[in-house]
């Protein structure tokens, strides 16, 4: 997929115009235009983003105040367009983009609070998924969206025998739970290894490696999650028997979360193909 003429979201989150993460993703304007592409910025901070998910995000009266479902109300909302401006400026953005990239620093092995609302808030039921609709048949299965983002521990403590854990499996929520969800074709994320703590050298060499992966970001393969074919949708859309027999004697799990106990696939949050 060439770069040329395609539209590409960033959304943004950090305090700072100074910091790593401002660079990165100054670094990805600048390459992406250079490229042709139509690239826009939620700069979440500097919007005063709203982070809480609430009955506020709705516009006129709710079906059921008393027993409010902040799901079910805001997919009504989305269909009669009443959702409110913040939300529905975000979904016109995100409909468009070809590419969307998450930059951030991680916080507590997850995401800021403010970006952890955009995802609550923008990714309304009916809009970014359904019952129908969610995984590998996904309503965004035609896009591709990337974690990029610093850590504040080096790389050894994010490994397997590392005091942090794997970061193959702090990763699956994020890229499985949300981006996979919605049907984002996933590619591997920009982990930016703790850069505060190393010199501007180093972290020069780190923001012209990311300069390089830009370049042809859109023509990466995606990371691989089981397909939705090897579920049973009748049974609570657990592995069908025979895919499990066939697993049983493989090496690894299919994937960081779906492994059936055996050994969990080595990078398979981290890099396509594995």
């Amino acid at each position: 997929m060439a770069l040329a003429g395609k539209k590409v979201l960033i959304v943004y989150a950090h305090q700072s115009s100074g910091s790593f993460n401002a660079a990165a993703k100054d670094a990805a304007v600048e390459v992406l235009t250079a490229k042709g592409c139509a690239v826009k910025v939620s700069d979440l901070y500097a919007m005063k983003f709203k982070a809480i998910a609430t009955a506020e995000d709705i516009q006129g009266e709710v079906k059921d105040a008393q027993h409010f479902d902040y799901a079910e109300e805001t997919k009504l909302a989305w269909e009669a367009g009443k959702l409110t401006a913040d939300i529905t400026e975000e979904q016109h953005k995100l409909t468009e983009a070809d590419l969307i990239i998450f930059q951030f620093p991680m916080y507590w092995f997850s995401l800021p609070a403010i970006l952890k609302g955009w995802i609550d808030r923008v990714l309304t039921l009916g809009y970014a998924f359904s019952v129908e609709k969610r995984y590998g048949q996904g309503i965004f299965k035609d896009k591709k969206a990337v974690l990029s983002f610093t850590t504040g521990s080096e790389e050894s403590m994010f490994s397997a025998n590392g005091i942090n854990g794997d970061m193959n499996v702090t990763l699956w929520p994020l890229q499985n739970g949300i981006l996979h969800y919605c049907g984002f074709q996933v590619l591997a994320p920009q982990i930016f290894w703790a850069p505060a703590h190393l010199p501007r050298e180093a972290n020069t060499n780190l923001l012209q490696a990311w300069r390089t992966r830009l370049e042809g970001l859109l023509e990466e393969a995606p990371l691989t999650f089981t397909p939705m074919d090897y579920f049973d949708g009748e049974k609570g859309f657990r592995l069908k028997p025979e895919v499990q027999q066939k697993q049983s004697t493989e090496k690894f799990g299919l994937t960081v979360g779906i492994h059936l106990g055996l050994a969990v696939p080595p990078n398979n949050m981290m890099r396509a193909g594995v």
